[in-house]
């Protein structure tokens, strides 16, 4: 099968190695570069945390699951699974934690309660709040590395034949007989069939092949699809795993760098006006970062970026054919990181096999197609809501 993916992020990346895999011809083509969309503005958090309904937790889990089985396929240099720690600092917070918990408990979900004393074995310069007696760890979860993901992917489809058409915009698609036909800004092109593994451009392609799945504005200040994401200058500070607390989410980015993301301040998180590295966002981001972990006075940002999330107007994955002919196969979501390697050889199977996945049941494009004055997502502004 002549297969189109469209977009080289996590997901077209996944999917073009899926299906390289299997034996299909397949051309990828991307607008800017690789990484270039919401893929290199993510947090990377693998997790399943606040996934409803249960078929989206269940999915997120067997995203988690699917890292693991491709890590141990080779070294995993893109995947750390050292656990997260998060903590609540107000009897609301601490409600609303222990009720997350004994849920994600009851799913059969790997978590447990430490205490600080614990907490600063795991992590010794962590700074515990004087109060904070009980703290969740979540010791299956971890952060992904996604250019060296995406490295991983792409290569692999790569060395199995998969090429690369890049810059290439595609301003259309649309069903002809016997496949699909790109339009492109210097031609067309024809397939027998197209991954669009587009992102926050998805509503404007599916549009054009006359399946407009709505997306949240991914440029709405303040909204659901924004946030904001400081990346630090190397600290000396000792982190290896993911902190989600009550002021502050921070992750490794490698070489002694850190991302920092404070949900409370995405309300003013705007694409059209990203913030400066050394301003006052940035220093508040950078004062937390030191009451939380020693080792990081004086740190500051190297930059201060607005992502902007993918995320389908309901806020639910979406992953299938447009119409039954087929022909176009739409992957949006979210949870991209996660689900990234699982959503590829899922979409893969269903491609090349036309069996269906009972995995992506809930999560067909046709609940969109059509669909009108959606309500808007609440945006995320505590840690796990993200």
């Amino acid at each position: 099968m002549k297969v189109a993916v469209i977009g080289l992020g996590v997901l077209g990346a996944s999917t073009a190695r899926a299906l390289a895999l299997a034996g299909a011809e397949v051309t990828v083509f991307e607008a800017a570069a690789p990484l270039a969309g919401t893929t290199g503005t993510s947090f990377a958090w693998t997790n399943s945390h606040s996934k409803e309904p249960r078929s989206y937790h269940d999915l997120n889990t067997a995203g988690m699951a699917e890292h693991d089985e491709l890590a141990a396929e080779s070294r995993a240099n893109w995947l750390v699974r050292s656990g997260n720690l998060e903590w609540a600092e107000d009897p609301a917070g601490a409600e609303r934690l222990a009720a997350s918990v004994a849920d994600l408990i009851g799913r059969d979900y790997p978590v447990s309660w430490i205490t600080p004393q614990r907490a600063r074995e795991l992590v010794p310069d962590l700074r515990v709040p004087s109060g904070v007696q009980d703290i969740a760890f979540y010791p299956t979860e971890g952060h992904i590395f996604p250019a060296l993901l995406v490295a991983r992917l792409w290569g692999e489809a790569r060395d199995r034949g998969a090429e690369l058409r890049c810059p290439a915009t595609v301003l259309g698609v649309s069903e002809v007989d016997g496949g699909v036909r790109l339009e492109l800004s210097d031609g067309t092109a024809d397939f027998d069939a197209v991954v669009l593994a587009t992102g926050r451009w998805t509503e404007t392609l599916t549009a054009s092949a006359g399946y407009r799945v709505p997306m949240a504005d991914p440029d709405a200040a303040g909204s659901a699809t924004v946030g904001l994401l400081g990346f630090t200058r190397p600290v000396a500070t000792r982190l290896d795993r993911v902190l989600t607390t009550p002021n502050l989410n921070v992750r490794p980015d490698g070489a002694g760098r850190l991302i920092l993301q404070g949900l409370d301040l995405d309300a003013d998180a705007d694409p059209a006006n990203p913030p400066s590295p050394d301003g006052d966002h940035a220093r508040t981001l950078c004062n937390r970062l030191n009451d939380l972990l020693a080792g990081t006075e004086g740190a500051g940002l190297e930059s201060f970026r607005v992502g902007q999330r993918a995320m389908p107007a309901d806020g639910l994955t979406v992953a299938g054919f447009l119409s039954d002919s087929a022909k176009i196969y739409t992957l949006a979501t979210h949870s991209g990181i996660t689900l990234g390697p699982l959503l590829g050889r899922l979409a893969a199977r269903e491609l090349l096999t036309g069996n269906q996945e009972d995995a992506l049941a809930d999560f067909r494009p046709q609940r969109l197609i059509g669909q009108s004055d959606l309500p808007p997502l609440k945006p995320a502004r505590f840690a796990g809501q993200q």
